[in-house]
């Protein structure tokens, strides 16, 4: 992917989900925050199918799921959950339409990644398709071809974006060390080979062509060496759960020309400081790491830490606004 060294990243960007449940309104917000890098709004507070994981099920090819008591289950034909699911993507998309016209610039749109998807999807016999290497494939190449499909629609709505594509991975860490749960809940599925789980998110990652693939994990330990070698031209975390042992791999990252997307402002309801100090810990890295200043806002993309389905619409609207004046802070004063 070598034309993700110069694509040109927005300073600043959402994560994906927004509180509430009206499309219009959260589009409105999206684009209205980020003039120069808005996302495609999620909102899961609409119920099932407006949760990432129904969301990215809607998407999927040949392959159908469906609500069970315990969360979502592969089936053989679309039901009422798969139809809401579009349905609802749909309505996001021409909400999105709606206020990109004669957009030209980075615009980006999230999914669930394939191991995340693997662990959260049952089987019939209701373990996760993680726990079958063959289903995971499966799920993994229906996954693949959604997501070309969906690029290519938004494509179509938005001609003049250059679509970015996020895929949220919260569940990977877990995947690569056995810690996902069976549906007893009293053992754990095996960990994937790490070799296994790189060359899928390579296959997925691969449906977006040259455009630039950001992987998003909002859980501890995110394995940046991993994602760089799958081709993220991206990483998307909550810069409050980096501990120094991933100093390393943050240096080799961004001097290998992979951005940051550092998620500094929280996700949920409190006070936010003044913008310089959300970016304060972007600067204390980046000294310990001996990195240039200068670097600093051509490496880095200011995003929550999270998603903001759980905050206050009032306050997902601030602290968007507050990811465009922290990341100002961060190239108007890079020491």
């Amino acid at each position: 992917m070598s034309e993700d060294k110069q694509f040109s990243f927005g300073p600043a960007t959402g994560v994906g989900s927004l509180p509430g449940g009206d499309a219009r309104e959260a589009a409105r917000t999206a684009t209205g925050s980020f003039e120069d890098f808005p996302f495609l709004p999620e909102l899961p507070a609409r119920g099932p199918g407006a949760d990432m994981i129904g969301r990215t099920a809607g998407m999927l090819v040949e392959l159908y799921a469906r609500v069970e008591p315990s969360g979502w289950r592969l089936g053989d034909r679309p039901g009422r959950d798969t139809k809401r699911a579009r349905s609802w993507l749909g309505e996001d998309l021409d909400a999105l339409e709606e206020f990109t016209q004669e957009y030209e610039g980075p615009l980006k749109v999230q999914a669930v990644g394939p191991w995340t998807l693997a662990a959260a999807l049952e089987l019939r016999n209701g373990e996760a398709a993680l726990s079958d290497p063959g289903a995971s494939r499966d799920l993994a190449a229906s996954l693949a071809e959604g997501l070309r499909l969906h690029l290519a629609e938004v494509r179509r709505r938005i001609p003049g974006a250059r679509l970015v594509l996020q895929l949220d991975e919260p569940s990977l860490t877990a995947v690569l060390r056995g810690q996902v749960k069976s549906a007893s809940g009293y053992r754990t599925h095996r960990a994937v080979d790490r070799q296994v789980v790189e060359a899928t998110l390579r296959d997925v990652a691969g449906v977006h062509g040259d455009g630039p693939v950001v992987v998003h994990s909002c859980a501890p330990d995110v394995p940046f060496a991993l994602l760089r070698r799958a081709g993220a031209a991206a990483v998307s975390f909550d810069f409050s759960l980096l501990t120094e042992r991933d100093d390393d791999a943050i240096g080799e990252a961004v001097e290998g020309g992979t951005r940051l997307f550092a998620g500094v402002v929280p996700g949920t309801d409190g006070r936010l400081s003044d913008p310089a100090g959300s970016v304060m810990g972007v600067r204390t890295l980046w000294r310990r790491l001996g990195l240039q200043p200068g670097l600093l806002a051509e490496a880095v993309t200011v995003t929550p830490s999270c998603g903001l389905a759980g905050a206050s619409p009032e306050y997902a609207r601030r602290a968007l606004a507050h990811c465009v004046l922290a990341a100002r802070s961060l190239a108007d004063n890079p020491e």
